[in-house]
């Protein structure tokens, strides 16, 4: 690599013993923080890349083409809103530079793995949900959370197509395939688009929902792409999670579970089965998304362990069309594409 740099004119930043560049380094000194004592922290799906400070903080050093300013303003937003997000401490917008509070190492998925109370936990999650809803609802700042617009539920669709069929499997449509897929996905997106529109964190899954102490509760993390959008959207996340594959049964007792909450909560209710169909075509939009997503990961990025996660979510795909009468029309074409 430093070959290639030299022979374009190309200067890397300069990386410190700590993994840190000296401009990161010189940054946190700045701030009282000795750079000799930080600790690296795994990166996954995206190029932020975080330290773990001392003093209960952490270090997020977030490079072009990342963005730390839709996080500072959600985070902000949601602060104030009282929902659990961790605190700002500092930032620099450039070169991405993000000093917050560390809500320590142990996650949701830490404890279900562990077979820590997972109803429990689950029920929590759903409150949360719930809870960031009707923040949403009673919040008049300006400006508005970005919109889950069609175009943006389309985009997201397409990944399915562009990366998923044609990188991953190397399939070119014909006419009636092309049709077939986008009948599918105008009845995904109208199912999003006809229901109350909330505010979404957008990554609703157990690595996101870092676990508190004194008093137990959940607080949500990564959160840069959240946006006003439907309503089911986060419970499809949690739900159907590439950590764990609950079933039919237990999904659809978590779903009519969080449907109560919402009547208790007062927010309005659909019709039991119309609530469920609602929730599962959702995640249906979001697993075809997924697998466009992780084969871009994969051959744009160079991250092939995403490969690995695909069988999880075509079988998602697969069990959707299979269990929705409405949409069983369509298994013939996807069981070519998504059998194993």
């Amino acid at each position: 690599m430093s070959q290639s740099l030299k022979s374009n004119n190309i200067t890397a930043p300069t990386i410190s013993a700590e993994g840190l560049t000296v401009h990161a380094a010189a940054w946190l000194r700045s701030r009282g923080v000795n750079p000799a004592q930080v600790q690296a922290i795994p990166g996954d799906a995206s190029a932020r890349r975080y330290w773990r400070l001392t003093g209960q903080r952490l270090f997020m050093d977030a490079p072009a083409p990342e963005d730390i300013l839709p996080f500072l303003r959600v985070q902000r937003r949601w602060q104030n809103a009282g929902l659990p997000v961790p605190r700002i401490l500092a930032a620099q917008l450039e070169p991405g530079f993000v000093l917050l509070e560390d809500l320590g190492n142990t996650d949701l998925k830490t404890m279900i793995d562990a077979g820590t109370r997972t109803d429990l936990w689950l029920q929590q999650s759903l409150d949360l949900i719930i809870a960031l809803q009707r923040a949403g609802s009673a919040d008049t700042s300006r400006p508005l959370l970005p919109c889950f617009s069609r175009q943006r539920l389309e985009d997201e669709l397409a990944l399915f197509q562009d990366w998923y069929l044609r990188k991953h499997l190397g399939v070119t449509l014909d006419e009636n395939e092309r049709q077939v897929l986008q009948r599918l996905f105008g009845l995904l997106v109208d199912n999003a688009l006809q229901q109350p529109q909330v505010w979404v964190h957008r990554d609703f899954h157990a690595r996101n929902l870092m676990v508190q102490e004194r008093p137990w509760r959940l607080a949500m993390i990564d959160f840069q792409d959240a946006v006003t959008g439907p309503w089911t959207y986060d419970l499809a996340s949690l739900l159907w999670d590439r950590y764990w594959d609950w079933g039919q049964a237990r999904r659809r007792n978590w779903i009519l579970d969080f449907q109560r909450r919402l009547i208790v909560a007062g927010l309005k209710a659909l019709p039991q089965d119309s609530f469920l169909r609602s929730v599962e075509r959702m995640a249906l939009q979001r697993n075809l998304k997924i697998l466009g997503i992780f084969c871009r990961l994969a051959y744009r990025d160079g991250k092939s362990g995403y490969l690995d996660l695909l069988p999880q979510f075509r079988k998602y795909v697969l069990d959707a069309l299979t269990e929705d009468a409405q949409l069983s029309a369509y298994l013939p074409t996807f069981v070519r594409w998504l059998a194993a």
